[in-house]
């Protein structure tokens, strides 16, 4: 560990790195300053089986990290290094070190005197909202074609609807005879969750550059519980804001659990939204009318992909996602639909709350 550390160009004594038991896709540590006032940093084996192109993800955080340093400095910001991610390079100028095994690590400065939640109350609710419609109005102007996608059609439904049916027609796990009344869900659904792909193409629905994975755990808090910056970048690449604002509400508005197995225990948390949106729209002022009108579908839209997801990987054996037991992904399918049907039954009222807080 020595020696990755010794790549970077870390300018003060630091201790030995200590891990960190957060995230399920990379490798985190911190390592402290041996001297009080001086930098901590945050080192991390990023994992490139998921990230196969690690030159354009570190590019990528780099430019979006870049633009909004900027702008807090034209807006007059204090405490920039807390407000915003910094990368620290190797000492060639790279944003990564490959080791001879092939592992790739990347270093952060800390931010101090931060905490992540995991729980979310109105209240919270409506921080978040802040914190992310800030996240993208900071990054509004920054062309979206600037960067790649870290995961190529991560959010684009068509893709996941080709996946899924690559996956019934191959019925790998033998399966499918089961799940008709699922397989029919999804179906009856198709065209009109494509919606945003096709008013894209016919260059109605912008894309901008989205965070896709809005959880109230990737926004650090200060001391005070006021948001200060957004972090876990890896995902952030080109796509539609209504991606953002469903998959927060994927998990924050949901008053069951992603894989809960009592159907019952899932609805719509209507106040968790509207506070959400509150704070949203206080910041997401570049927003299209387009895209306000269109938000209670990103909302569904992201339910709909997750199911599809999470049941193409039922269909194929249980492949990508990690399983506590045999029909884990069934039942986490399962509950996203419902999820969605939840959502359906209260689209009217979502409507009208964003037209209030319009």
């Amino acid at each position: 560990m020595k020696d990755i550390i010794a790549q970077f160009a870390i300018q003060n004594e630091v201790a030995e790195p200590q891990p960190l038991k957060i995230g399920f896709i990379n490798d985190s540590f911190i390592i402290r300053a041996k001297h009080a006032g001086e930098r901590s940093y945050f080192l991390q084996r990023i994992n490139h089986h998921i990230f196969q192109n690690v030159e354009g993800l570190q590019q990528n955080i780099l430019k979006v990290t870049d633009h909004i340093r900027r702008k807090l400095v034209a807006a007059g910001e204090t405490d920039i290094e807390r407000k915003v991610l910094e990368l620290v390079p190797t000492h060639d100028g790279k944003l990564y070190y490959r080791t001879p095994e092939g592992d790739y690590w990347r270093v952060y400065v800390l931010i101090e005197n931060a905490r992540s939640q995991e729980k979310v109350t109105p209240a919270s609710a409506e921080l978040a909202g802040e914190a992310f419609g800030r996240f993208q109005c900071q990054l509004a102007d920054l062309p979206f074609s600037e960067l790649c996608e870290s995961i190529p059609n991560f959010h684009n439904i068509e893709f996941r609807l080709q996946q899924f049916d690559d996956a019934l027609a191959a019925d790998a796990a033998g399966r499918k005879a089961a799940c008709a009344d699922i397989i029919d869900a999804i179906n009856s659904r198709r065209d009109e969750m494509c919606l945003a792909e096709r008013l894209f193409r016919e260059g109605k629905l912008p894309k901008h550059i989205n965070h896709c994975d809005t959880k109230v755990n990737n926004i650090l808090f200060d001391e005070a519980g006021r948001p200060i910056c957004i972090v876990d970048l890896d995902t952030v690449m080109p796509g539609f804001v209504l991606s953002d604002f469903g998959d927060f509400m994927r998990t924050a508005a949901n008053t069951g659990l992603e894989d809960d197995p009592n159907l019952d225990n899932i609805h719509v948390d209507l106040e968790i939204f509207e506070a959400y949106t509150r704070g949203y729209l206080k910041q997401a002022t570049f927003l299209t009318d387009i895209e306000r009108e269109l938000l209670p579908y990103g909302c569904r839209l992201l339910s709909y992909m997750q199911t599809v997801r999470f049941f193409t990987d039922y269909l194929n054996g249980d492949t990508y996602y990690k399983i506590q037991y045999p029909n884990h992904n069934l039942v986490r399918t399962r509950a996203q639909l419902r999820l969605l049907e939840e959502q359906e039954k209260v689209a009217d009222q979502m409507t009208a709350i964003i037209n209030k807080l319009s």
